[in-house]
């Protein structure tokens, strides 16, 4: 991947069992759990290939929330990048945070209201 390719997709869902359950039903998607602070969050896979992630939305900063894709992008540098964001109009969901051997990642909104991940990715 590089600076301006999308590089992940993440689906942000109340209910983890039947996301997994349609998902494998209909594109033949299997799971392999990743187990995070907040909970387990789900690795989409087709054969070896990780596709794509399920994101359990649990606790009341979720109420109300209706389930949506999040498409990330691979940026240089996800700090600088948030900064001329902001500066050009959007709005920072969750700042910067780090996630172990995945990345650097922040979550916007951009001026025309679509949520979008960016992501600086461990050297590899």
């Amino acid at each position: 991947m590089s600076h301006g390719a999308f590089c992940w997709n993440e689906l942000m869902t109340h209910d983890v069992e039947q996301a997994k359950k349609f998902y494998a039903e209909t594109v033949g998607w299997r799971f392999e759990p990743m187990p995070m602070p907040t909970g387990t969050y789900w690795i989409a896979k087709m054969g070896d290939k990780a596709v794509g992630g399920l994101f359990p939305m649990s606790g009341p900063e979720f109420e109300g929330v209706p389930e949506h894709w999040v498409p990330y992008m691979e940026v240089d540098n996800v700090d600088a990048r948030l900064d001329n964001a902001l500066a050009a109009g959007a709005e920072a969901c969750r700042s910067p945070f780090d996630v172990p051997n995945v990345g650097r990642i922040a979550i916007l909104r951009e001026p025309g209201g679509a949520m979008i991940a960016w992501m600086t990715p461990v050297a590899t």
